[in-house]
């Protein structure tokens, strides 16, 4: 059967209108990998009989034990309809907040996702989330509500108040799309239940309807209740299949290659949409120029790296010549593979609109493979940041090189995961979503990679930032000869929001670019400085504000390496810094290159950035998470408390039913060990789920204390507070 199913994709694969990238997001527990089960099943890819208990695409051994999806899968079927062939290639993500970053990496790759919630729960937080990451990289939803044999067996519910129900979720999630989807699309992408972009099932029972085919095949919800009450289900599974019925909504409402990227590119690309490249991207144009974006490393005993992502346009071949854009290095494809479950079959060759993985190159996620220099996709951005670290040490001294080599993986692996490599004093940092991602991380490195290894107790990660604007600071060179003269303030709330919901991209300016300008605009830059912006890094801005400077050309690009590098460690505590816009006021440049290299300008333009920082009245912010509690009514006492006791602050309360639903914001700091408090304070039946991450002030009278702190662990003198104040 498998060997049938490669051929059948090698030919499918040329005919970009004949295939339908989509993804599966939902909720964590909402069912996305027993659904992908399904959809292998019904393409006859593993038995009937296990689909749904044998999580195929589930394959890590963790995820097993765990019962939760941590890494994307990739998976590619075909099929018929009205006697057509058509090739799905299907990513599963995880649903667990910690692995957030795996979807967002997966929407890039996919045109179409299947929204998939639970019947009972509703539109839960990760649900709102996974969406916001879809819509955010122009991604369409269709909705699938899971679960609804629970509506009937659990909850009893007659046919009137299950689609009371089901009208409930329908409206949550067209409430979403229309306050997150691209203007042009707010309607369009709308879900409904007319059309047949909605459907409703059971992906372990194995059955789904949809309105166009109970309209066709007269089954109704008074069939479906009854096949349960008689024990029936195998008829039920047979008269409503639920591969037959999701798949055929994907083909009918989610869009191929071609239709997709012409709205996706100019949303993604900054390149000029009118040049041969943007064209071709705009076509999937096979035999156009080669681009290729990887979304995901796998590290395969075999195969050595494989670099799994999307071709937007060109052929890749094995063998071919290809050059990496953001590593600015040529490099040869030893394979190309297309997906088979967690098989891969190798091809020779794949032409644009595919999902594939490639073996030969040394890459990472996010990167841009084509082959000469040009302009790369935009950066792909996480809508949560890492917020808390481990430092991480070899059990053994001898496995100190061994572990080095596997942090590396690691973070190719998974670049939500931040790591700091310091060969020096040998103390390495790694950074992640939450307790429960480093825990996973942790679990792999022994388990998987096979080294042991020890970790400190968590650390917070904090933000550091600025309250007023700052005058000139003078920064100089070593030989005196270089004066960089800069300003800082804080940038407008409106423009650091546009930033962090991924409106206004992060990236180098190298040219004009009109649309970034109007966006920066829009958001409170005026106009004179929105021109000049040469760098947006992680919630910052630099403005080049010289005139007539000879030589700027030359040194600018060491400008915006310095600038990053402040902007990784703020002048406090050495934190990361937010929500600062630099300005390059003035500079004085010796007239002999020689005496303007790194060496000098580095220190300078560290030294000025700093300075005008600490007379901007720098501070310390906290990440604080705005999380979702819930519990039976009797323990809403218990989460009060736990909120209160932990400098939190309850925002909102609702009851529905015996249930009752808490939000809460918590700072980072207090929530660890949080889990085992909410499990002992609600015998067990209380849940969590993080809705939204902010940084915070810190209250004043932590300010100097957590400096100190900081200051302390990362080995710097303690005697800077004052500056701080």
């Amino acid at each position: 059967m498998a060997e049938k199913m490669v051929e059948r994709v090698k030919k499918i694969m040329k005919d970009a209108r004949h295939i339908r990238n989509i993804g599966i997001a939902a909720h964590i527990d909402h069912g996305k990998t027993t659904l992908s089960d399904n959809l292998l099943a019904g393409a006859g890819m593993m038995s009937e009989e296990l689909a749904g208990k044998q999580l195929v695409l589930d394959f890590h051994e963790d995820e097993k034990e765990r019962g939760i999806t941590i890494d994307t899968a990739a998976v590619s079927m075909v099929h018929t309809i009205e006697n057509k062939e058509f090739l799905i290639n299907l990513l599963d993500t995880p649903g667990h907040v910690d692995f957030g970053g795996d979807v967002t990496r997966a929407m890039r790759a996919v045109d179409g996702v299947i929204v998939v919630t639970c019947a009972v729960e509703g539109v839960m937080p990760q649900t709102e989330t996974v969406l916001r990451q879809a819509l955010r990289e122009r991604v369409k939803p269709i909705l699938f509500i899971n679960k609804v044999d629970r509506l009937m067996k659990e909850l009893q519910l007659t046919p009137e108040k299950m689609q009371e129900r089901f009208v409930k979720i329908i409206n949550d999630v067209n409430k979403l799309i229309k306050s997150i989807a691209p203007d042009e699309f707010k309607e369009e992408w709308l879900v409904n239940v007319q059309d047949g972009s909605v459907c409703f099932g059971s992906a372990f029972h194995n059955w789904a309807v949809s309105f166009p085919f109970m309209m066709e095949s007269k089954v109704s919800f008074n069939d479906i209740i009854s096949a349960y009450e008689s024990q029936s289900l195998d008829e039920l599974r047979k008269k409503a299949p639920l591969h037959r019925i999701l798949l055929d909504m994907v083909v009918k409402h989610l869009p191929n290659p071609i239709d997709a990227q012409k709205y996706r590119v100019p949303k993604l690309w900054h390149g000029d949409i009118e040049s041969k490249e943007g064209q071709a991207l705009v076509k999937c144009d096979p035999n156009g120029p080669l681009f290729f974006v990887v979304t995901k490393i796998v590290i395969d005993p075999q195969a050595g790296e494989v670099s799994a992502g999307r071709l937007f346009s060109g052929t890749m071949s094995k063998g071919e010549e290809v050059y990496l854009v953001m590593g600015k290095q040529k490099m040869r494809v030893q394979q190309v593979y297309v997906y088979n479950g967690p098989k891969r079959e190798v091809v020779d060759e794949a032409p644009a609109g595919n999902i594939i993985g490639v073996s030969g190159i040394k890459s990472f996620a996010g990167e841009t493979i084509t082959t000469y220099p040009t302009e790369p996709f935009e950066k792909i951005t996480h809508i949560f940041e890492p917020v808390v670290t481990k430092a991480i040490e070899a059990t053994k001294p001898s496995d100190l090189p061994k572990l080095i080599d596997v942090l590396k993986k690691v973070a190719k692996e998974d670049p939500t995961v931040k790591i700091e490599i310091n060969e020096e004093t040998g103390e390495h940092l790694i950074s992640g979503m939450g307790e429960l991602h480093l825990e996973v991380i942790e679990n792999r490195i022994k388990t998987e990679k096979g080294v042991d290894v020890k970790t400190s107790s968590p650390i917070v990660v904090y933000r550091e930032t600025i309250t007023k604007e700052s005058p000139e600071y003078e920064g100089k060179s070593p030989n005196k000869h270089n004066k960089f003269y800069f300003k800082v303030e804080p940038l407008p709330k409106a423009l650091s929001d546009a930033i962090k919901m991924g409106e206004i991209p992060q990236m180098r300016i190298k040219k004009k670019d009109l649309v970034l300008r109007e966006n920066l605009v829009k958001y409170g830059l005026d106009r004179a400085e929105a021109d000049k912006v040469k760098d947006i890094f992680n919630g910052n801005i630099l403005v080049d504000k010289t005139r007539g400077i000879v030589h700027i050309g030359e040194v600018m690009e060491m400008v915006l390496d310095m600038f990053e590098d402040v902007m990784n460690h703020g002048p406090v505590a050495r934190e990361p810094v937010y929500n600062v816009k630099v300005m390059l006021m003035d500079t004085k440049l010796h007239e002999d290159a020689i005496h303007r290299g790194p060496s000098q300008v580095y220190p300078a333009v560290r030294e000025g950035i700093r300075g005008a920082m600490n007379l901007a009245k720098p501070l310390i912010l906290e990440p604080v998470q705005t999380l979702q509690f819930e519990t039976p009514v009797a323990f809403m006492g218990e989460i009060s408390k736990i909120i209160s006791n932990k400098r939190g602050q309850m925002l909102k309360m609702e009851q529905e039913g015996d249930q009752v639903i808490v939000h809460g914001k918590i700072p980072v700091s207090e929530t660890f060990g949080l889990a085992s408090e909410l499990r002992s304070a609600t015998n067990g039946r209380g849940t969590f789920s993080l809705v939204d991450q902010n940084f915070e002030r810190l209250p004043s009278e932590l300010q100097i204390k957590v400096i100190r702190q900081i200051r302390e662990r990362k080995g710097l003198k303690v005697s800077e507070e004052e500056n701080s104040e």
